[in-house]
Order: C-alpha cells, then sequence, then structure tokens
C-alpha cells in the first residue's frame, strides 16, 4: 500500500487523459442532456455531479485504502451538520434508541431535542472510559466522537463498536479531529465514518463541507436517498477547492499535530493555566488509548486548556498576534477561541480551545506565551518573540 502522502496527492483523480487536466475543474449544472427515457450517471443537480463524484472517491479512498480493505462509499454534504443529520435522519425510526455522547460538539444537544420530539429515545453518556457502553442494551445506533470536541476525551472504538453490534446496533463515529490519516474509524469496526469537511480535512478555512464514508452500499443508499430528500447538497465550487486541498493532507495534519504538541508541553509549564489537554501528551489521561487506534502520532490540531476566568481569556486572546479569535478548527492557521461564550459545553469561563496551524513552532508558541504574560500583566512581557 502507498504511503499516506502519495494517497492524499492521488486520491479521487480520474485516469490520466491527453491534453485535459489532472484535476478537472468545477461543474456547474443544474441538469444535463437527457434524451430518450432518461438514467445514466448524471441526470440532475440534486441528484450527482462529476465534480462529487471526484471528491467523494478520495475521501473513500483515505477512508478506506489499500487493496486488502473492502471498497467504501463516501456521499458529500453542503456542511458537517448535514452530513450528521443524514446518518442520524435516515437510521433511526420513531421508537429507536440511539445513544449520543454528552460531551461532543455542541450541536448534538438541539439535534437531541430534534429526534426526541420524532420518538427517538436518546441517551447520552461520556466518551472518557468508555462511558457509552453502559448505554447500549436496546439502541439502534451508538454515535461515538472520538476525540470529542472540545475536551478532547478518547474512547475506545473497537471495543465500543463490538459491543454495540453484539446488541444489533450501528456505529457511527464522528471522525472530524483526527481526520482519516489519523484514524480510520472503519477499520476499528465503525459502520460509518462522518466528518465535518470543514475543518482539517479540507483545512484552509475556506469551505463548509461534510461527507460521510461507509462500506455497506445499503447504508450508502440511505443516506444519499436523505441528502437527495433534504437537498443538503454541497456546490461544486466548494467541493472541488476540496479535492484540491487534500492534496496537502498529509503535509498538514503532520506539522499541526508537531506543532499542538510543543504548544501543550509549553502550557504545561504556567502556573495560570489548568487542565491542559491534547492526546498526544504522554501525560494526558487519553493518550495510552490514543495512541492504540491513532496513527502515525497525528493526535490532532486542537489543544484545550483553562485561565482562571472570563476577563483573563479575553484578555490572552486579544494579545495574540499569529493567531485568530474565530470558532472551528483545523485551518493552515492558527485560531483560538474562548468556548464558554457560546453556551451548550459544560467548560469553565475560561476555557480556551485552541486550533494550531502551520506556523513555524518556535514562533507560535513564543506568540501564546508573550500573550499569555500580558495577560497576568508580568512585566517583561514580548520576550518570547522570535518572529
Amino acid at each position: 500500500m502507498t504511503g499516506d502522502g502519495t494517497r492524499a496527492v492521488r486520491a479521487g483523480l480520474p485516469e490520466a487523459a491527453a491534453n485535459e487536466p489532472t484535476l478537472p475543474g468545477p461543474v456547474f449544472a443544474a441538469h444535463y442532456h437527457l434524451p430518450g427515457d432518461g438514467g445514466g450517471p448524471y441526470t440532475y443537480g440534486r441528484d450527482t455531479n462529476p465534480t462529487w463524484t471526484l471528491l467523494e472517491r478520495a475521501i473513500a479512498e483515505l477512508e478506506s485504502p489499500g487493496a486488502e480493505a473492502p471498497p467504501a462509499e463516501t456521499v458529500a454534504f453542503a456542511s458537517g451538520m448535514g452530513a450528521i443529520s443524514a446518518v442520524l435522519m435516515s437510521q433511526l425510526r420513531p421508537g429507536d434508541a440511539v445513544v449520543l455522547p454528552d460531551d461532543g460538539y455542541n450541536l448534538l444537544i438541539p439535534t437531541r431535542e430534534r429526534l426526541a420530539g420524532i420518538g427517538v429515545e436518546v441517551r447520552t453518556a461520556p466518551t472518557c472510559n468508555n462511558g457509552q457502553l453502559a448505554e447500549l442494551d436496546g439502541a439502534a445506533l451508538l454515535w461515538i466522537e472520538t476525540p470529542s470536541n472540545p475536551g478532547l476525551d478518547v474512547c475506545d472504538i473497537r471495543r465500543l463498536a463490538d459491543a454495540a453490534h453484539a446488541r444489533g446496533a450501528l456505529v457511527a463515529v464522528d471522525n472530524t479531529l483526527a481526520t482519516p490519516l489519523g484514524q480510520r474509524p472503519l477499520d476499528l469496526g465503525a459502520d460509518f465514518s462522518v466528518a465535518s469537511a470543514t475543518k482539517a480535512l479540507t483545512g484552509h478555512g475556506d469551505v463548509l463541507l461534510g461527507c460521510v464514508t461507509t462500506r455497506d452500499p445499503h447504508l450508502a443508499a440511505g443516506v444519499r436517498a436523505w441528502r437527495k430528500t433534504i437537498g443538503a447538497i454541497p456546490g461544486p465550487m466548494e467541493t472541488w477547492l476540496a479535492h484540491r486541498s487534500l492534496a496537502t493532507l498529509q503535509l498538514r495534519v503532520d506539522r499541526q499535530a508537531q506543532n499542538a504538541l510543543a504548544l501543550a508541553k509549553a502550557l504545561l509549564t504556567r502556573d495560570e493555566i489548568s487542565g491542559v489537554r491534547h492526546p498526544g501528551l504522554p501525560s494526558d489521561p487519553a493518550h495510552e488509548i490514543a495512541s492504540a487506534q491513532m496513527l502515525g502520532g497525528r493526535f490532532g490540531c486542537v489543544v484545550s486548556f483553562a485561565l482562571p476566568d472570563k476577563a483573563h481569556a479575553d484578555r490572552f486572546l486579544a494579545a495574540l498576534r499569529l493567531v485568530d479569535d474565530a470558532t472551528s478548527f483545523g485551518s493552515v492557521r492558527s485560531s483560538a477561541e474562548r468556548r464558554a461564550r457560546w453556551g451548550g459545553d459544560a467548560v469553565p469561563e475560561g476555557f480556551i480551545r485552541f486550533s494550531v496551524g502551520v506556523e513555524d513552532s518556535a514562533d507560535l508558541v513564543a506568540d501564546v506565551l508573550r500573550a499569555l504574560d500580558e495577560a497576568a500583566g508580568r512585566p517583561g512581557a514580548g520576550t518570547h518573540e522570535t518572529y
């Protein structure tokens, strides 16, 4: 099997044709020439698009690589929530039970309310210590998020998937933070690997996109039918930009993982900071499981920690020079935010979710340490500058 970088560069490319581009440009079409009784791969713009086809093939190749792995199918969506909703709503019926993390992405909270409103029993449990195991009896679907956002807890996908399948439940894993180069849920027993491709998968902070990948054609058909019915289709330009961005996926996730670990280690030296989390830290409670199931030392780009209070956190964010105060994560440019400003996450007011980019590590760490000095009102703030 080829290496990750080679696969990322070549993923989803069409067969070479004389005088044609290696990656064709976006196809903008609401409809296609359709003589006779219709049929064929492209009929109407809400159903299929050649630009989607190439990206979906590329992501499937990354999620399920190698000749020995079963082939996978990917369905692209207009956003990560479009992808999440498609799995949940295409697979769950009134009277079913679903097990969700109680510490996952905060839009799972209104999603839980929607599911309950159509008669689905919603159970929740924490990601850490495989807490969802206790809620599986009688469930139709288990939803896993690992590493969790924003707390960065990790669970054992294989153990949970085996337990869920033994009880007749399907398993979906939100793989947004890890990306398929950092973790392959399908290889660990999951039925679905789901991601907000808005984040690290495309990695430039310029598209909204989601994706669902599965090796089961029947499950793929259900998700695809939901996309067609709801109309949560990606735009061709966003799809093409996403495919173009995949070529640098390995370069980005490797650099971000290295920078994130360097930043986490630096934060551990600060007395005003508590609760530093990053799965790559040997001292992190998630490190053992993460090391066993995450690939190539790619523990993700997110570091979380807490400052003493809201005012302290706001001073820190305002003092940063190389880091944007912005939501989301996974971009080549570092960003950070006080996560409690949105509500919904069980975090203290001074909690920071920091998305580490691809800047030079020394410059990034120096900027953070200088901003921490300024926020704390320490004499000599700014002495950490190296850029």
